[in-house]
């Protein structure tokens, strides 16, 4: 394959045709950063939405610490991952090292700090706008935490995808406590790096291809999902002022 042209060809082929090989990497990419991203969320929506609402001391310490682990290299990650995983580890006993739970805690630990920031800052901007209202109503500071997260629900959808696709789209920590084992712990991004390093444009083409569409989909999904709430509260505020 000389040409671009002829590759992309070929890489639309590959991924029309359900090649096995790519779609083999793809579901085990996916499945990898859905389960991180739902660990990863379940802690951050809860964390993010209490440091919100709490005030303690050295609380601004806190979200400087946790606002410098958003650019924290995923390589640093996947070392001290390693570290902790290797036989001679603190957490060697487990046996993860190079397996599917080792990518899945990599990438878990790599957005946790963003969708706890996140969330933490859109929580925190409706409480500017309404805590004073439900302090008023007797709810205390981890009710409001909890009510103003889910009245931003449909914003925090937005962090659930910036946390999914950071976590699909990471390359240096999986590589490191996975290994790139091909039918064991090779993902989308690994392979694209492996193929295009030994010149099989193609595959790594229908790779990214795929990785494209897996992100233009969720966030399709999410515009729809505001659309919708828009309209609803739309129609509310109608019906409010008739």
């Amino acid at each position: 394959m000389n040409s671009f042209s002829d590759s992309v060809t070929t890489a639309l082929g590959l991924v029309v045709s359900g090649d096995p090989a790519l779609w083999a990497i793809v579901s085990r990419s996916l499945a990898v950063s859905a389960t991180a991203c739902a660990l990863a969320c379940a802690l951050g929506l809860l964390l993010g939405a209490w440091l919100a609402v709490a005030r303690f001391p050295g609380r601004s310490a806190v979200l400087t610490l946790l606002n410098t682990f958003l650019a924290i290299p995923s390589v640093v990650v996947g070392l001290v991952i390693y570290l902790l995983l290797s036989r001679s580890g603190p957490l060697g006993f487990l046996g993860w090292l190079f397996s599917f739970q080792a990518m899945v805690l990599a990438q878990a630990i790599l957005v946790l700090p963003l969708v706890t920031a996140l969330t933490r800052q859109v929580v925190e901007d409706s409480d500017r706008e309404h805590g004073e209202q439900l302090s008023s109503l007797g709810a205390g500071r981890a009710m409001r935490s909890l009510l103003m997260a889910w009245d931003e629900r449909y914003a925090l959808l937005t962090v659930l995808i910036t946390a999914f696709g950071r976590a699909v789209s990471e390359v240096g920590a999986v590589m490191i406590v996975g290994g790139n084992i091909d039918g064991f712990t090779r993902v989308m991004t690994t392979a694209i790096a492996l193929e295009t390093s030994k010149g099989d444009l193609p595959l790594a083409l229908g790779l990214g291809l795929v990785l494209l569409g897996v992100v233009l989909l969720l966030n399709s999904v999410v515009a729809l999902l505001r659309r919708w709430r828009e309209r609803l509260d739309g129609g509310d505020l109608r019906m409010a002022t008739t």
